[in-house]
C-alpha cells in the first residue's frame, strides 16, 4: 500500500476547503456582481453617449451664441445706452423743419424701456433725402421704430414729409427696481 504522509492529507484537506470557498465565493458573490457590473457599465455608456450629445449641443449654441453676438454688436450697445433727446435734437435737427420729442408716460407693452415718441416734418427735395435719414438712424446709438404712415406731400418743387417714431430706450432705474423685488 502506498504511503500517505500526514502532511499531504493536510495539505489534501486544505486545498479541498480553498476549492470549496473559492468555488462558493464565486458563485454567491463575484459573478452576481459582475452581472450588476455589466447593467452600470452599460448604462455609463449610455450617459457617456448622452453627455457628449449635450456637451456638442451647448459647444454649437455657444458658438452660436457668440456669432450673433459679434453680428448684432451694434444693436446690443444700443440697448444700453441712456437716450438723451437733447442729443438726439441737435444730431438731427438739420434734417427736420420741426422736430418735437415726447416721453410716453405709459409702457405696459415696452415693458423696461423708456419710450419717447418723436413728431418731425421737414421739407425735402427728393425722397433719397429721408431714406438716407433713416440709414443714419438705423446706425445711430439707440433703437429707433418708425410708425407708419410716412405722410409726403408735394409742393412744387419741395416733398414735405411728416411721420412718428418712437425711441427705445433701457430704462436702468425701471431694471434696478425689478431686480430689487426678487
Amino acid at each position: 500500500m502506498s504511503k500517505i504522509t500526514r502532511q499531504s492529507v493536510y495539505i489534501l484537506i486544505i486545498s479541498i476547503f480553498l476549492l470549496t470557498f473559492v468555488l462558493v465565493f464565486s458563485f454567491a458573490s463575484l459573478i452576481p456582481e459582475g452581472k450588476e457590473y455589466r447593467k452600470e457599465k452599460t448604462q455609463l455608456l449610455l450617459q457617456k453617449k448622452d453627455l457628449k450629445r449635450y456637451q456638442d449641443f451647448e459647444a454649437q449654441t455657444y458658438d452660436t451664441l457668440k456669432k450673433l453676438q459679434f453680428e448684432n454688436r451694434h444693436i446690443i450697445t444700443a440697448f444700453d445706452k441712456e437716450f438723451l433727446p437733447e442729443r438726439f435734437i441737435k444730431k438731427y435737427k438739420s434734417s427736420f423743419n420741426s422736430l418735437e420729442i415726447t416721453k410716453i408716460k405709459e409702457l405696459d407693452l415696452e415693458d423696461g424701456f423708456c419710450v419717447y415718441d418723436v413728431k418731425t416734418s421737414s421739407q425735402i427735395s427728393t425722397p433719397t433725402v429721408f431714406y438716407k435719414f433713416l440709414d443714419e438712424i438705423n446706425k445711430s446709438d439707440w433703437i429707433v421704430g418708425i410708425n407708419f404712415p410716412i405722410k409726403f406731400v408735394r409742393e412744387g418743387e419741395i416733398l414735405n414729409s411728416s411721420f412718428k417714431m418712437k425711441v427705445y430706450s433701457n430704462s436702468k432705474d425701471l431694471n434696478k427696481s425689478k431686480l430689487e423685488k426678487k
